[in-house]
């Protein structure tokens, strides 16, 4: 099975306040965001078809987006639990 080919941003027109595809306005791509394989080359300046405002999804950690960064385990390699399945599971006796 071949893998589906980004969006495009066929119909984006360049204003002064950035580029507007289908009424929003795109924001242009991160420095963290090089590499990734949804970047689209608009006029002169990259952006992302997924996501109008790239920055925000680097905001907080990884953007769940990008094709070149892989997902981290976490630090102690211990598996985070529900508390509440956890409590469910305890009184179990599991």
């Amino acid at each position: 099975m071949a893998k589906k080919k980004a969006v495009s941003l066929e119909g984006a027109v360049k204003t002064d306040a950035g580029l507007t595809y289908k009424g929003v306005i795109m924001e242009e791509v991160d420095e963290k965001c090089e590499g990734c394989e949804r970047i689209a080359a608009v006029e002169g300046g990259k952006y992302c078809p997924t996501y109008a405002q790239p920055a925000r999804k680097w905001a907080h950690g990884v953007c769940n987006f990008a094709t070149h960064v892989r997902a981290e385990v976490d630090k102690t390699g211990a598996v985070k639990v529900n508390p509440l399945k956890a409590s469910k599971r305890a009184a179990r006796g599991r």
